[in-house]
């Protein structure tokens, strides 16, 4: 069995890769343009994690790579009404399969969806079910790269792919650069710590731009993280459905 006790760890890691927030030995850098303050939460609520929530905070990511996959329900806004993202995703794989919806807006941006670090592709349906089938279709797809920035819902599905790593992280490096407790509360019957990941070294007006809502072994319940691209926060929640393996599409990256 290996030693999950991050505090143990000295090896760089990744923090956030998909959003841009890359966490090594030394320091946590924000990739500028993709995340931005939430302003959400004020300085008077927070406070530093105890060395248990610093240990929550660094195996979360782990916890879902060692799953293996998760379901997750990805809300994105827009300005034209947002979309909802109801997929399952393969941490190990980096890859995630599901449905798109719009929500508050017409059913144009609805269909199947599949994503990869690299390719997003899209299958439009005029009536999207609720979950995707087991087996995505052969047909119908289209692809194209994925944004790295400029897209909410490309910022988000980076995020979401990101939300898993192979190891821990640097316990003891997460609050120095800023991770803090933000409160305690009930979410969807079990019983988390709301947390602030850490921001970049020399660059205070990034600490505070992710927030991990995690249970008392580490597992992340939701993910809430504003992005450049759009005012309001995305919120990626966890375990809203029975997660499904997923298969990939014919030429998908």
């Amino acid at each position: 069995m290996r030693n999950l006790n991050p505090r143990n760890l000295t090896r760089r890691s990744r923090w956030l890769v998909a959003a841009g927030v890359t966490a090594g030995a030394t320091a946590v850098a924000v990739v500028a343009g993709l995340l931005f303050l939430d302003s959400g939460s004020g300085p008077d609520k927070a406070r530093a994690l105890t060395a248990d929530e610093a240990n929550r905070l660094a195996i979360t990511r782990f916890r879902n790579y060692e799953s293996g996959g998760r379901s997750v329900r990805i809300t994105v806004p827009d300005v034209a009404g947002g979309l909802v993202v109801t997929a399952s995703v393969d941490f190990r794989a980096k890859l995630a399969y599901g449905v798109i919806r719009g929500e508050g807006r017409n059913s144009s941006s609805d269909g199947l969806v599949q994503w990869s670090p690299t390719v997003v592709s899209v299958a439009p349906l005029a009536d999207a079910p609720d979950q995707a089938p087991v087996t995505p279709p052969t047909t119908g797809w289209s692809s194209r790269p994925l944004q790295a920035n400029g897209s909410a819902l490309d910022s988000a599905l980076r995020i979401a792919l990101g939300l898993g790593n192979d190891r821990p992280d640097n316990a003891q490096l997460l609050p120095q650069n800023g991770a803090s407790w933000l409160g305690q509360e009930t979410l969807n019957g079990h019983e988390v710590v709301r947390m602030s990941g850490p921001g970049a070294r020399d660059r205070p007006d990034t600490k505070d731009t992710v927030h991990y809502w995690i249970g008392t072994d580490g597992t992340m319940y939701r993910v809430q993280v504003t992005v450049a691209s759009d005012p309001q926060p995305v919120v990626i929640d966890f375990d809203t459905q029975p997660f499904t393996p997923v298969k990939p599409i014919p030429h998908a990256g």
